[in-house]
């Protein structure tokens, strides 16, 4: 049986004749039963009935040829396919060097034809508007609107933000040092040559196959970074923040397990423990509520109202003993003042009283004669006498925190306490003065 085909485009990507390997011309036979690769015989081969392995000479074939008109009568299908060659490679309207290429048409038959069976075609211009309508809505759901990025981070050199981003270059997506830095040494003085030992290239081999074993240890550790959203640490400690203190603990512990169930799956575990903190809290809450014979929501404002009232009045009265311990110490009974006017306005203790269980505290450093007590104001004083802290220290430690506090645009205590080599008690104290004051803000 046969069949009538279209040969390929370009004659070059055809084999030659599996008979005589000649090079194939139209029109030629291609076997239908044998193949891959096809098997295509001249008609020289074809006609003297050429039997090759498989292929048999009563075998199905197909008659590939292009001799046959298309879209015009006068055009034939190696006329059209060259047309759209010669289009391709002159370019659209210079129709002499197309005519040239092509030698079978005139300057004005190619482009008569091209302009109507190709451009002004009405079969072909609905096919593309419908093509174009079908990607358009293919797309008009699918579609993700552009938004302009802010410019990425870029901390100066050893600054606190670049360490607190463990030397992440936002700009060049990479890190200062790397994790195993100088894993590549071990490999600049390893050199394969032919006369290398058995033994010696085996050796070679291993070396790199650990160097290999230390770059996919590094992807990996990256990639937690990047799952986990580590580098931007202050985001990752203020959503740890958000937390109870309870919560926060075993977000700590449960920290290190992070890399193994994977970041989706960590963030629903701590949600799920923070949920199920607050249901115990409320139902310790509505437990409360029954013991003490509460049965509305009512009652139960007004009960709260009066604990927080009684603890006050526990607070008061905690603060006068310890206070009454310090009777000869007119310091001592000014802070007790002033902190009991502050809770009664309704405001926060400005400055706590230590708590003298087992010991008492040492007494305020007296700053008479000390260099830089001059540059203090009454409320520094006083904070240096209750500290302990001799002027001059201050000032400095005053210094580099405003530094870093206009740098970073805000400042927290753990900042401050990296910064200041101090107790970390001292620290907090000196922290907690300035935000007061307004010298600095929190990050």
């Amino acid at each position: 049986s046969t069949r009538l085909g279209v040969p390929e485009c370009d004659p070059s990507d055809k084999p030659p004749c599996r008979g005589c390997s000649s090079y194939l011309m139209e029109p030629y036979i291609k076997c239908a039963e044998c193949g891959p690769p096809p098997f295509f015989l001249c008609l020289q081969c074809f006609t003297r009935g050429f039997e090759y392995k498989k292929h048999q000479s009563d075998h199905t074939y197909e008659i590939m040829t292009s001799d046959f008109p298309v879209l015009d009568p006068s055009w034939t299908a190696q006329e059209e396919m060259a047309l759209l060659e010669a289009v391709m490679d002159c370019g659209f309207g210079n129709w002499q060097d197309v005519a040239n290429q092509m030698c079978t048409k005139s300057k004005e038959e190619c482009e008569k034809h091209y302009m109507k069976h190709f451009i002004n075609n009405p079969l072909f211009a609905s096919t593309l508007l419908n093509l174009k309508q079908a990607e358009e809505a293919k797309t008009a759901d699918t579609a993700i609107p552009f938004h302009s990025t802010d410019d990425p981070p870029r901390p100066t050199f050893d600054s606190l933000l670049s360490r607190d981003m463990a030397g992440y270059m936002p700009a060049r997506a990479d890190f200062i040092e790397e994790f195993d830095n100088y894993a590549e040494w071990d490999l600049r003085d390893i050199d394969f040559v032919e006369d290398d030992s058995d033994i010696l290239h085996a050796l070679k081999m291993a070396v790199v196959d650990i160097y290999h074993s230390r770059l996919k240890e590094r992807q990996r550790r990256k990639k937690i970074i990047r799952d986990h959203g580590l580098i931007n640490l202050r985001k990752f400690q203020l959503m740890e923040r958000r937390y109870p203190k309870e919560v926060q603990d075993l977000y700590e512990t449960m920290r290190r397990f992070a890399r193994i169930v994977g970041p989706v799956e960590h963030d629903k575990f701590i949600e799920s423990h923070a949920l199920e903190f607050e249901l115990r809290r409320e139902i310790k809450r509505l437990q409360e509520y029954r013991t003490a014979g509460i049965t509305n929501f009512c009652s139960a404002r007004t009960y709260d109202h009066l604990k927080k009232t009684r603890e006050e009045e526990r607070l008061k009265r905690t603060m006068l003993s310890e206070v009454l311990q310090y009777i000869q110490d007119s310091s001592a009974c000014q802070q007790w003042l002033r902190r009991q006017a502050d809770i009664d306005s309704g405001l926060s203790p400005s400055i706590p009283l230590a708590s003298n269980s087992g010991r008492r505290s040492a007494p305020p450093l007296n700053l008479t004669g000390l260099p830089g007590t001059e540059k203090l104001n009454e409320k520094e004083k006083e904070l240096c006498q209750m500290v302990r802290l001799v002027p001059g220290a201050y000032l400095e430690y005053k210094s580099a925190l405003l530094n870093e506090c206009n740098k970073q645009g805000g400042l927290r205590l753990a900042q401050a306490r990296a910064l200041i080599k101090i107790d970390v008690n001292k620290t907090r104290k000196i922290y907690d003065f300035l935000i007061r004051e307004g010298y600095i803000t929190k990050a």
